[in-house]
């Protein structure tokens, strides 16, 4: 095999899976990196506990990329769930499964894992160069910019794994978009997913409960049902649950202009239970009362009953009930993208070929949230940045292969 000099612009996991693989091959990499060290958002994901992926049955995985599940599906079969865990334990990070089916490292961090990948990559001869960012073409190379002056790079081939639009004070700011534009690139416009949304709440309910979480509760949206629990903020609600229902409420307001997220306040009481036991209640007892009491609502739950309620007479055992078992949330718009924790949008999948080359930029490759694709949170967003920075290296061996 040729020794071949490869540019991989972009250090986060993609760009450092492909960095791995085509350095393991022989071939001379340098990963040139805009931000001071590399990964900062994988490390910031990893500050509360590194999500690294997830342990349900893979079929039913491979479906939670949406619309791109069919297009992803050949690089996450060559880099599975089971198959991240493996690469993470060679690295010596074991890794445990949460109740949630989310799969963890036992030590939580993420900076361990990263220390050992680092070592690896330094081991095989990878360069990294930091403080290094693209800034387009110039002819037929690749202009950097550097604290000591711009470069022109001329690789043999190169890969951009520059992530999407989120978070952009850790890297991923998008800039990367008009060059592509340039070159006819047809690029979808980026939109915050897995985000949170504003709220109208009123000051009083704001003042008071911003920060508190609502637990154990049922979400509903076109996404479906989903258990778990999410957060009031001063603009509005964020948290897990939400972002599981961010998709649908994102796609709902673009339609429509409205959307809803419905919460069942009380998931494990029938309807009928509800009916029974409120309307046993002491009808001059106060309402904090009667729902304490009737549905072992109190809190942060009951204040939220109240607030949503509009002009509902809530002593109807009835129509409280209704509300307890389906109380909407109107929300208006989703939170700004810098504050979510990916973004959909990016590079068209028809403008890549099946190796991840850019078919109009020969011997240029592109991975991770670069490409138009998203996905909800619980590990599904990692594994695919690593498994599409893998599927984009063997697509660069086999394009220089012949060559």
């Amino acid at each position: 095999m040729t020794k071949k000099d490869i540019a991989i612009i972009g250090g986060g996991p993609a760009g450092l899976m492909a960095a791995e693989i085509l350095s393991s091959a022989g071939h001379q990499v340098t990963v040139y990196e805009a931000m001071p060290t590399v990964a900062r958002k994988f490390l910031l994901a990893g500050k509360s506990g590194l999500n690294i992926t997830h342990s349900e049955d893979y079929d039913r995985f491979a479906t939670r990329f949406g619309a791109s599940s069919d297009r992803l599906r050949r690089a996450l079969d060559a880099f599975t769930p089971d198959k991240v865990r493996t690469w993470a334990e060679g690295l010596g990070t074991e890794t445990f499964v949460g109740s949630s089916g989310r799969v963890f490292p036992v030590v939580m961090k993420a900076s361990p894992l990263l220390r050992a990948w680092l070592r690896r990559l330094d081991a095989q001869g990878v360069k990294v160069l930091t403080r290094h960012r693209w800034i387009g073409f110039s002819g037929d190379g690749y202009l950097v910019e550097a604290t000591d002056g711009r470069k022109v790079v001329h690789p043999d081939a190169a890969l951009l794994a520059l992530g999407g639009e989120s978070w952009p004070r850790l890297g991923s700011d998008g800039r990367w978009t008009p060059w592509l534009k340039e070159r006819g690139i047809a690029i979808e416009g980026f939109q915050p997913a897995n985000c949170g949304f504003d709220v109208s709440w009123s000051e009083a309910f704001r003042q008071r409960f911003a920060g508190e979480p609502v637990k154990s509760v049922l979400a509903t949206s076109s996404a479906g049902a989903i258990s778990g629990e999410f957060v009031i903020t001063r603009h509005g609600i964020e948290g897990s649950l939400v972002y599981a229902h961010a998709h649908a409420l994102r796609e709902e307001l673009a339609a429509g202009g409205k959307a809803a997220l419905e919460i069942d306040l009380a998931p494990g009481r029938t309807h009928e239970r509800l009916m029974r036991d409120l309307g046993r209640q002491d009808p001059k007892a106060s309402m904090a009362s009667r729902l304490r009491k009737g549905a072992g609502i109190d809190g942060v739950k009951a204040n939220l009953l109240r607030e949503m309620a509009g002009n509902l007479d809530l002593s109807d055992p009835g129509q409280l009930t209704g509300l307890i078992k389906a109380l909407p949330i109107p929300v208006q718009r989703p939170r700004p993208i810098a504050e979510a924790i990916s973004s959909a949008g990016g590079i068209g999948w028809d403008e890549i070929d099946e190796t991840y080359m850019l078919k109009a930029l020969p011997g240029l490759f592109v991975a991770g949230e670069m490409i138009d694709w998203e996905a909800p949170t619980g590990g599904y967003l990692l594994t695919a940045c690593f498994a599409t920075g893998r599927a984009a290296a063997h697509g660069i061996e086999a394009w220089l292969g012949p060559r």
